[in-house]
């Protein structure tokens, strides 16, 4: 998982160095951290204890509507069965619970796990500072008037305590606190005003549920993939048009026309052409063909006198996206 954000962010920052290169939209399969929730396919999520800000419900429908291929990974436990077993079991029906109570609310409702949570306090924190601001003293503008404005700088945080518990084996699979921050700006002059501490927590609180969901989750990660645009070898004319064309296919998103016009590229410059075999592997990666866009990045590699960054980083994203989308396809089928 961490190779592969590594190899993103530097994706990244070749991206913006290419500046307005040509790219393409990709996705790939990023498995679930926690990988013992997999294993755990009914789950049932208890009421949070202070839970102003809705994270048990945004973490309940994140999990629902979580899908790949159309398929859902877990069954959600209706809210109703876990309040009417926890009241006939006189166990708190809020914060964050023990295993021994998990084990035996999971065992009624037949849940395979049970996450419970504790959200803390909104903090929210203004400083004020000023900032400096120009204007015409007269119609000609020919002299300037210095001024201040009063500004506002607020730092709002949110965190919570979240817990799963395996029913089954009577254990914690996972439990942590997590946070966030978000800092906000405004001046006396701005258009917009700052928002409250309780809108901002709610947008603390959906990026706690999405971050928390994609721990137990398999899910798609997008990014974009920088093409070769000009040729490596003494292209002829023909040549050239056929790079040029298969760019403007695969801009359209015509890939079976891009990878036509590039495979004769491929041949009538003898095999020898790694901008070829290097945007036909880009091809093959938006097309979710990660083993034959393998072959090709390779073999542009095995054609480069010097190294080019594009080649590099693709070989090795590549072997990331097929081990990634191997572990996946392990958890999926338990």
């Amino acid at each position: 998982m961490s190779r592969f954000v590594g190899l993103f962010f530097s994706f990244i920052v070749a991206l913006l160095l290419h500046g307005c290169a040509q790219v393409v939209s990709v996705k790939a399969l990023v498995p679930a951290e926690i990988d013992r929730a997999m294993s755990t396919k009914k789950i049932a999520i208890t009421e949070f204890k202070n839970d102003y800000v809705g994270l048990g419900s945004k973490i309940e429908a994140n999990l629902a509507n979580q899908r790949i291929n159309n398929q859902p990974f877990f069954t959600l436990v209706s809210r109703n069965d876990i309040d009417k077993v926890l009241r006939e079991q006189k166990i708190q029906n809020s914060g964050l619970v023990d295993e021994k109570d998990a084990v035996e609310v999971g065992n009624l409702i037949g849940a395979g796990a049970i996450i419970s949570g504790d959200v803390g306090r909104v903090s929210a924190n203004d400083t004020y500072y000023y900032e400096s601001r120009s204007r015409c003293a007269d119609r000609n503008c020919k002299e300037l008037i210095y001024y201040n404005v009063g500004c506002t700088k607020r730092l709002v945080g949110l965190s919570a305590q979240i817990k799963m518990i395996d029913v089954a084996k009577g254990d914690i699979i996972y439990a942590d606190t997590m946070s966030r921050a978000s800092e906000f700006r405004h001046c006396r002059d701005d258009s917009s005003a700052l928002p409250s501490s309780e809108i901002a927590a709610q947008e603390l609180a959906n990026e706690i549920s999405n971050s928390f969901t994609y721990k137990l989750t398999p899910h798609y990660h997008y990014f974009n993939v920088t093409l070769l645009e000009d040729a490596d070898l003494d292209y002829n004319d023909a040549q050239e048009r056929l790079l040029e064309s298969s760019l403007e296919y695969i801009e359209q998103n015509r890939y079976d026309k891009a990878e036509k016009l590039l495979m004769e590229l491929v041949d009538s410059t003898k095999r020898q052409s790694y901008v070829a075999f290097y945007n036909l592997g880009v091809v093959k990666e938006a097309q979710g063909e990660y083993k034959k866009a393998k072959e090709y990045y390779k073999m542009a590699d095995d054609l480069m006198v010097k190294p080019v960054e594009e080649v590099s980083i693709a070989n090795n994203r590549i072997n990331s996206i097929i081990e990634n989308e191997h572990k996946t396809q392990e958890q999926m089928a338990r």
